[in-house]
């Protein structure tokens, strides 16, 4: 085993996870906060710094174990991961269903906003000269769209507690969402059913093939 291989690809990914990860449940506060939700305002919540959202578990453990196992395997595993879940009271939006779909939303268009910022960002490092941080940056930016497409795709799984999930239930009339909300305990026993048969896999490939076919023909990259 490479150890200062793995530290590289550690280092190379560390920004874009913590980011993906923490700024995406930061979105979640700003936008309830917008539509009368003071909960995770009143709890300090609604912030850009990535350390009031870092979950030990979520957004550094597992990522790292991802990582390295994929590492040790010669692959490519699917890095995900999650930062402390920003408390929202969907009965203190003005309008709780309606409003709980942009609520919802906002996390995986967060995650969308960052993968086009590190397109862009591995853009300009294709255009730039070569030099000793183009490698890098190219590297890092990488990640970041990596990261921020899949994490972006599987919250959009209309499973719940996840984001898609949500979505789905404040589009659903008013009885078919109330009869959906029940079968949110049963969504994180089908989340790892899906992960460690690795339909998950087949289920985010196909889209993320598109969604990078979009961001290079966007890019010209």
């Amino acid at each position: 085993m490479d150890f200062s291989q793995l530290a590289q690809t550690l280092a190379i990914y560390a920004l874009p996870v913590l980011f993906a990860i923490t700024l995406h449940e930061a979105a979640h506060g700003y936008v309830a906060r917008h539509f009368g939700d003071l909960t995770a305002h009143a709890q300090g919540r609604i912030s850009l710094n990535p350390a009031r959202h870092v979950d030990l578990v979520g957004t550094i453990v597992v990522p790292v174990l991802i990582l390295t196992l994929s590492k040790l395997a010669g692959g490519a595993g699917l890095l995900f991961g999650w930062a402390k879940p920003v408390p929202v009271n969907y009965s203190a939006l003005r309008r709780p269903k309606q409003n709980m779909l942009w609520v919802a939303a906002a996390g995986p268009a967060a995650n969308l906003a960052m993968a086009l910022g590190w397109s862009a960002a591995y853009k300009a490092a294709l255009l730039l000269p070569a030099h000793y941080f183009t490698r890098p940056m190219l590297e890092m930016s990488e990640a970041g769209i990596q990261v921020n497409l899949v994490l972006m795709l599987l919250n959009l799984l209309p499973i719940l507690p996840l984001d898609g999930g949500r979505i789905l239930a404040s589009v659903l009339p008013v009885r078919a969402a109330w009869q959906y909300a029940r079968l949110e305990p049963l969504g994180l026993p089908i989340l790892l059913v899906l992960l460690f048969t690795n339909l998950l896999g087949v289920i985010l490939a196909p889209l993320m093939q598109v969604s990078y076919r979009v961001i290079e023909a966007i890019f010209q990259i």
